[in-house]
């Protein structure tokens, strides 16, 4: 290993490529920063390349397939439908691979230096590259830290990638599991849950042991249990995960359930805990960096307790999801050029892409009765919508939660089809901080799903009759 004698020196440096990296990246490259990108992996980080892409289009395919059998409704004759794993695999290969050509194409059109190679602090304002046979010293005005995070595992837990999986392991399988028992409940879970019991897997799905219900509100709870019946997903709830053990090629797991030992044997097993930072050997030790809960503690402007060094995307508390991380990027680009900026996670959409989609924004019915607020809630489902019928996809409804005193919209949630697009109505209507009439006033286009939410008007306006009087 040749060591540099001499720190060169950088506005900005940027440890991590993923989408808060890269993004964080270009937006400082806009505000006219020499902006370097060190990444030691693929450009695009675990999102692009094992996450969110590969994941969104595993479900993707999930739709496709469930839809299959429709056709004929619409005069499409069709021959039995088959599933091939590694076509899908072969396409996941194309599709990861021209984003991640388009990201580089991004930063070079922002003029940012890509450096590949392993990172690690020096001093509050040297940084040290490895590219394992030369080692760097960077000098920076500005560090920014974006290195992402990992599946958490428990040390008891041996995941080694083929039967017992993690979500960098999941999609990239070669084969359809036989059985594929999942323990998580987060929407990872959900996902993988229902696309691989469409790909004609049988699926048990185990709720944590102080978990009887899934996180979102109590209408979607209800009908996602119905629904997830129907696949014929088994769910275990308020279960704890004693030992999961390899067995040939077999997977046996021993649960605990409300006082009783359940035994499952399956072929695959797939571990959804959340996520933990990338930190280790980054040097962030050696800086005393302040820490909360194991992850990076920052301000509203992205700032870590070290004020020219910043932190976003997984490795700071909040929700492991890469909108977070995007928002936080444009935050940081703007806090490093002294434009006031803050970011608040208050209203971060929460989505799942199952079958049917799920998105939830802002309270839930249970949340607001918690907090003695006074609400009116209205839900029209989508049997009542023409477009939702004409596309064979009426299962499913959007539901609102109002405060009664003000008419201010407290929460927006969808369970159906265009969901995950619905959601950004309601984000926005809650950014806004508007009320229930700025929902219904508008025009919506005939026919669409956006349409459900006008037909909620009148739901809405009995509940406040019934309050008055």
């Amino acid at each position: 290993m040749v060591v540099g004698e001499i720190a060169e020196q950088r506005d900005v440096v940027i440890i991590g490529g993923g989408p808060g990296g890269y993004n964080a990246a270009i937006h400082a490259a806009k505000q006219g920063f020499h902006v370097t990108l060190i990444e030691k992996g693929n450009l695009g980080g675990i999102c692009l390349n094992e996450g969110c892409i590969p994941s969104k289009l595993f479900s993707t395919s999930a739709t496709k397939l469930s839809e299959v059998a429709t056709m004929s409704n619409y005069g499409i004759q069709m021959g039995e439908a088959s599933f091939d794993l590694n076509g899908l695999q072969s396409y996941r290969g194309k599709v990861v691979g021209n984003l991640r050509k388009g990201v580089e194409a991004l930063c070079k059109a922002n003029k940012v230096e890509i450096i590949e190679g392993h990172a690690s602090f020096l001093s509050e304002d040297r940084i040290g590259v490895d590219h394992g046979h030369q080692f760097d010293v960077y000098h920076f005005n500005h560090a920014v830290i974006a290195t992402g995070g990992r599946p958490f595992i428990p040390n008891e837990i041996k995941a080694d990638g083929k039967r017992i999986l993690t979500g960098h392991s999941l999609y990239r399988l070669e084969e359809v599991p036989k059985h594929l028992l999942i323990y998580g409940s987060d929407y990872i879970a959900l996902e993988a849950a229902m696309t691989f019991r469409q790909f004609g897997a049988s699926v048990s799905l185990v709720l944590e042991e102080e978990k009887s219900d899934f996180v979102y509100d109590s209408s979607i709870n209800r009908e996602l249990k119905r629904v997830l019946k129907k696949q014929k997903v088994k769910v275990y709830t308020e279960a704890s995960l004693k030992s999961i053990d390899v067995d040939g090629e077999k997977v046996v797991g021993m649960l605990r359930q409300k006082g009783e030992d359940v035994h499952i044997e399956a072929t695959h097993a797939f571990i959804s805990f959340g996520i933990e930072p990338n930190l280790s050997d980054l040097g962030v030790d050696r800086l005393r960096m302040k820490m909360e809960k194991g992850f990076l503690s920052t301000d509203a402007g992205m700032r870590t307790s070290i004020e020219n060094i910043y932190a976003i995307g997984d490795v700071t508390t909040g929700p492991s999801l890469a909108v977070k991380a995007i928002k936080q990027a444009e935050v940081v680009a703007k806090t490093m050029g002294g434009i006031p900026a803050e970011f608040d996670p208050t209203f971060i959409p929460l989505v799942a892409h199952t079958l049917p989609p799920i998105a939830s924004v802002g309270m839930t019915e249970q949340e607001a009765l918690e907090k003695d607020l006074n609400v009116r809630v209205g839900q029209f489902g989508y049997g009542g919508n023409g477009y939702a019928t004409i596309h064979g996809k009426r299962e499913g409804f959007i539901k609102l939660i109002i405060q009664d005193d003000t008419d201010v919209v407290l929460g927006f949630h969808a369970f159906g089809a265009g969901a995950v697009e619905l959601i950004s109505t309601g984000t926005v209507a809650l950014e806004m901080a508007a009320r229930d009439e700025d929902l219904f006033f508008p025009h919506y286009p005939h026919p669409s799903y956006n349409e459900s939410i006008t037909m909620i008007e009148t739901e809405i306006k009995r509940a406040k009759e019934a309050n008055v009087k």
